[in-house]
């Protein structure tokens, strides 16, 4: 074991990986990797810990995604070109249809301070909305800035959580962060309030025990719907010789699989997912709080489901998601990683809101791709047929090999072993 990593030089701590984990061949990657943009590296130096180097991932573009009647292109950061492809294909497919529709249905944020009390609960019901007015007033010299935008701390209420565990208690606070994500601003806020809760209880010599005071990343209360329709007759499938009534129906049952099936809704929100967090991370927002938010959601009624619904009505199809997503576009990363800020200039600037819009349409986006795939040709043709390239980077294939095989596979089943089998006879 190496102690004080972290104090040693960068140069240092390359020397230490490279000599003590990599064979001459992965050094001389290393090193080729590292010679990038000094002024680039010196940013994402001082964005996270121990940096010997940047990894990194293809950032894409998909243009012509129609949102609420405007036209956008989007950047997508994934190692997955199918989820990039499906995302262009669905978005081609649904600009004729009238595009995505999206309803921002709340922006509320909540976080809590929670803490231990094994006293009478009427003690703290009775006092608690004097106590409000000295715990808001402590989080002002961090909140105002946030109320001068029309965000701030907008509710707080005491909250009894006794009957799920001895003694246990809550004050929840409801926050709005206008285009911020806002993290660091509500923890602050929180642990203020916390310190100020404990200085009343004590002075009225009641005796509690702060655990924690944090933020949530659930927040079924900042969520956006996003949906797209069309009559029957323009979902033929000629390729899987199917009418627009027979593909509908096909794809309804598939979504109805996913709602009643944990281990098929795991792999259909996946595919949801696919798409939202291309943008998340292209956009320098949390893909992990916005991926624990979502599926906690997908789990609200006690059984973990599918975020999307599809259904037929009045001869129209329609496919649509509910989705809770705290996602910023200022703050953060998103005005000091080079490319994040090239990917929100790339969409026009968006407000936070409009980014949910965006975001949760291109996740519906490749949920419909993935869906339509599983009921036509079956997921492994389009999926495979886009791997090719990286089977063939792996295998080291020449630009000669590349063409031949891109010919020979083009009319039948790609697999790792047959793709190898097909370069190895080459070079004999």
């Amino acid at each position: 074991m190496i102690k004080g990593f972290s104090r040693l030089s960068k140069k240092e701590k390359i020397k230490f990986i490279t000599d003590k984990y990599l064979s001459k061949e992965s050094e001389a990657e290393f090193h080729k990797i590292s010679a990038g943009n000094k002024e680039i590296e010196n940013i994402l130096e001082n964005l996270s810990e121990n940096v010997i180097n940047s990894f990194h991932f293809p950032f894409s573009i998909v243009p012509g995604f129609l949102i609420d009647g405007r036209e956008y292109t989007v950047p997508m950061v994934t190692e997955e070109s199918s989820v990039v492809a499906a995302a262009a294909k669905s978005a081609g497919f649904w600009f004729t249809r009238g595009g995505f529709r999206t309803e921002i249905l709340g922006t509320l944020k909540k976080g809590h301070v929670h803490f231990f009390y094994a006293g009478r609960a009427e003690i703290l019901e009775q006092n608690f909305p004097d106590w409000k007015s000295s715990i808001l007033k402590s989080i002002e010299p961090i909140d105002h800035k946030m109320k001068a935008r029309g965000g701030g701390v907008k509710s707080i209420n005491l909250i009894n959580k006794t009957s799920e565990l001895k003694d246990y208690y809550q004050l929840e606070l409801g926050f709005e962060t206008c285009d911020a994500m806002g993290a660091n601003y509500m923890n602050s806020c929180l642990e203020a309030a916390a310190g100020e809760f404990e200085k009343i209880a004590t002075e009225s010599s009641i005796e509690l025990e702060i655990s924690m005071a944090i933020l949530s990343n659930y927040s079924p209360e900042n969520a956006v719907r996003v949906y797209v329709e069309c009559p029957l007759d323009e979902l033929s499938y000629e390729k899987a010789g199917l009418d627009g009534q027979s593909f509908a129906e096909k794809f309804c049952k598939a979504v109805e699989i996913a709602r009643t099936d944990v281990y098929r809704a795991v792999t259909h929100n996946k595919g949801f997912y696919n798409g939202v967090d291309a943008v998340v991370l292209a956009t320098g927002n949390d893909w992990r709080a916005i991926e624990a938010n979502g599926h906690a959601f997908a789990s609200k009624g006690g059984r973990y489901k599918s975020l999307s619904t599809a259904y037929i009505s009045d001869g129209l199809f329609h496919f649509e998601a509910t989705v809770p997503m705290q996602v910023g576009s200022v703050g953060g990363i998103i005005g000091i990683h080079p490319m994040t800020k090239i990917s929100m200039e790339i969409l026009g600037h968006p407000s936070a809101n409009d980014l949910m819009k965006v975001v949760a349409s291109v996740g519906l986006a490749t949920n419909f791709a993935a869906v339509k795939s599983l009921v036509t040709t079956g997921i492994q043709k389009g999926h495979m047929k886009m791997h090719l390239s990286n089977i063939l980077m792996e295998l080291k294939a020449t630009e000669e090999e590349k063409s031949k095989a891109l010919v020979y596979f083009e009319s039948r089943k790609i697999s790792h072993s047959a793709v190898e089998e097909f370069i190895d006879a080459l070079r004999k």
